[in-house]
């Protein structure tokens, strides 16, 4: 699975405005919304809901909060770079300041697991990081976050 399979380059946000966790998650449930046709109140109650468990917060300024969404027939991402970072309760206390939302079909099962784990693994790569906390345009994070995942290792 690649992030081109999840992530539309509508679906990337470059410069969010957002003062707090809550705003961040409203404003890409509204921004899911459009995309999905799933009503944004519900997307943000799933994402609320899974923040209530434990923050989705990995640390290194990233997060990826995430939820199964019925009525949802594919893996969708969204991708934000924010303006400036934000407490998201995350597990090594810092800031956050890229955030990659995963919302997922009910019965996803073991694919849903698997996106994670990608986003999760590219998230991971500093250097990638740098560059899409430099990338100055929304067109620009989404060639960075697909790049293949061969260019992304170099």
């Amino acid at each position: 699975m690649e992030i081109a399979d999840l992530l539309s380059p509508d679906a990337v946000l470059a410069h969010l405005k957002a003062a707090n966790k809550k705003q961040v998650l409203q404003e890409m449930a509204q921004k899911a919304g459009l995309l999905t046709r799933i009503p944004e109140r519900r997307i943000l109650e799933t994402l609320m809901e899974r923040e209530k468990l434990g923050s989705t917060g990995m640390g290194q300024g990233i997060a990826i909060p995430h939820g199964r969404i019925a009525g949802i027939h594919k893996m969708t991402g969204l991708f934000a770079q924010l303006d400036h970072p934000i407490d998201f309760d995350s597990m090594d206390d810092q800031p956050v300041d890229l955030v990659f939302l995963l919302l997922a079909p009910q019965d996803a099962g073991a694919d849903h697991l698997k996106a994670l784990a990608r986003v999760s693994r590219l998230l991971r790569n500093q250097a990638v990081c740098e560059k899409l906390r430099a990338a100055p345009q929304s067109a620009t994070l989404y060639a960075l976050l697909t790049e293949p995942t061969a260019a992304q290792a170099a």
